[in-house]
């Protein structure tokens, strides 16, 4: 392919940003415009030439301006092949100009759907010329350059001003690829759209669609590649956060701050705040203040915290900024961070603080996706806790202060990955016993770690001693239950549903224990 003069241009767009400054320099160059509707009216009124594509044509725009491009001389310009005998002679028999520049974006029917517009508002906003413009002028690349999006007109500019009028082959190679990109995102947002309308979760195919948000240094490790893609969900954390300060986030560091955003959108009643290390909390805790929270959750495991991502559901303010500027974290992440706090943070440069605005909606509807070889899974987002339905199974009944740890234990459970079990007192993680083969081993660990926590803070008795724990899944045996009761944990709360559920609630009430089923399960892989 060689350098492309361009002559002629169709120019259809939808979003005018920049269509104004582009037409002029079109024209400035002896471009010929060819526009229509909206995009013509725009450049007319700016004094740039146009013609009409109806008078391009010869054929009116019709059924209220869904055909208009749908057109011969229109899809013949930008499809044929130039120095082609046969398709010359097809374009001298049919009176068929060459298009050599298409500039179109498509109706904002994306845009349309998250308004929450009816179902025949979202109709009419899906493009039909457009794309099949667009597909067009892509396949024939080695002739016609094809722009779909406004942040590429300055380098269009650049291109044809380098290049005499033209565009070099790499150029229109790169752009027409961005722009079938942009065509099948489009027709995955309409897929999804239907079977949303047709309340099919798992239609016969599903067809999803990134935009780049980042190319990262690299993957988990430094010998994988990787990026970060935003999808159109638009969930609240770190795809919508604005990072105010520190190193750019890796892969890993974006992992773990949806973990930590995740959990802690969980509670909105009190402050909270979570601190993750390798995608699992290592402490998590509600108090009256934020100040209070962190410093909680921070003594459930100081060591772990080292290096970790810390989340908070409230303003991030001055008190608190100034605790957590004695220890060396990773991430910051907050709906909102107060200028006190800003003004802590930028004495630790390398330290990444992301403001997001907002806090996702725990209970929302929504799909999570994980690869394997093949393929991948696709499972709606384990939004739902039971708090409603708990079954007391025991002789006796959890206290007030019990449930309500209970029920704090069983919330964290859901972010913590399995074989997960929480030891909880007073509304803060003392334990956590996470991704153990083994329940018992989770129980032994979380045990453990509640003392160990007790002895960093001075204290000469386990933090487990007074606690309650949450399991996200059955004890398949008592063994697991008998550890906790052996740390001196005073009630137990768990999904039920084993074979030997009477032995394990006969284990409970042997070591007084309350104990409550929830009935639902909450595996984390």
């Amino acid at each position: 392919m060689s350098d492309a003069k361009i002559k002629r241009a169709l120019v259809s767009v939808s979003d005018k940003t920049g269509l104004v400054e582009l037409g002029q320099t079109l024209a400035v160059a002896d471009v010929e415009i060819l526009s229509t509707g909206g995009s013509a009216k725009a450049l007319r009124d700016a004094g740039v030439p146009v013609t009409e594509v109806s008078d391009f044509t010869g054929f009116p725009e019709i059924m209220d301006g869904r055909v208009k491009t749908l057109q011969p001389k229109i899809h013949g310009g930008l499809l044929a092949v130039r120095g082609n005998a046969e398709h010359e002679a097809a374009m001298h028999e049919h009176d068929i100009a060459p298009i050599d520049l298409l500039v179109v974006n498509l109706y904002p029917f994306e845009e349309t759907v998250a308004k929450g517009a009816d179902f025949d508002t979202c109709i009419e906003n899906i493009d039909i010329g457009g794309p099949a413009m667009i597909r067009a002028a892509s396949k024939n690349h080695a002739f016609v350059t094809v722009v779909v999006d406004p942040d590429d007109y300055a380098q269009l500019v650049d291109e044809m001003s380098t290049n005499n009028g033209a565009t070099t082959a790499q150029f229109r190679t790169r752009l027409a690829a961005k722009a079938y990109a942009r065509t099948g995102s489009y027709d995955a947002a309409i897929s999804d759209w239907f079977a949303g309308e047709l309340g099919e979760t798992f239609p016969a195919r599903k067809v999803m669609s990134g935009e780049l948000r980042q190319v990262l240094r690299y993957g988990e490790n430094p010998h994988q590649q990787a990026a970060f893609y935003t999808s159109a969900e638009n969930r609240p954390g770190v795809a919508t956060a604005t990072q105010l300060q520190g190193k750019e986030l890796s892969f890993n560091n974006l992992n773990d701050t949806d973990a930590a955003y995740e959990l802690v959108a969980e509670f909105s009643e009190r402050p909270a705040c979570v601190i993750v290390k390798h995608a699992n909390p290592c402490g998590v805790a509600v108090a009256d203040d934020l100040t209070t929270a962190y410093k909680r959750a921070f003594a459930c495991d100081t060591e772990s915290a080292f290096g970790g991502i810390i989340a908070f559901n409230q303003r991030l303010d001055g008190a608190t900024a100034k605790e957590i500027a004695d220890l060396f974290a990773e991430v910051i992440i907050a709906p909102e961070i107060s200028d006190e706090a800003k003004a802590i943070f930028a004495a630790k440069k390398n330290l990444r603080v992301l403001e997001t605005g907002a806090l996702p909606n725990p209970n929302a509807t929504g799909m999570t996706v994980r690869s394997l070889a093949g393929g991948y899974l696709l499972q709606t987002r384990d939004a739902a806790l039971t708090t409603d339905e708990l079954k007391v199974v025991t002789k006796r009944a959890p206290s007030d202060a019990e449930m309500n740890d209970l029920i704090f234990a069983f919330t964290v459970c859901k972010h913590v990955k399995s074989n997960a079990i929480i030891y909880v007192k007073d509304s803060a993680t003392v334990g956590v016993g996470a991704g153990q083969m083994s329940r018992v081993n989770s129980s032994r660990i979380a045990a453990w770690k509640a003392a160990d926590a007790a002895r960093v803070a001075g204290d000469t008795i386990s933090w487990a001693i007074g606690s309650v724990v949450a399991s996200d899944a059955f004890f398949p045996f008592a063994d697991g239950l008998i550890a906790a009761a052996d740390a001196g944990t005073t009630a137990i709360i768990q999904p039920g549903g084993s074979m030997r559920d009477e032995e394990v609630i006969a284990a409970a009430d042997e070591k007084g224990l309350a104990m409550v089923f929830t009935g639902m399960r909450h595996f984390r892989h």
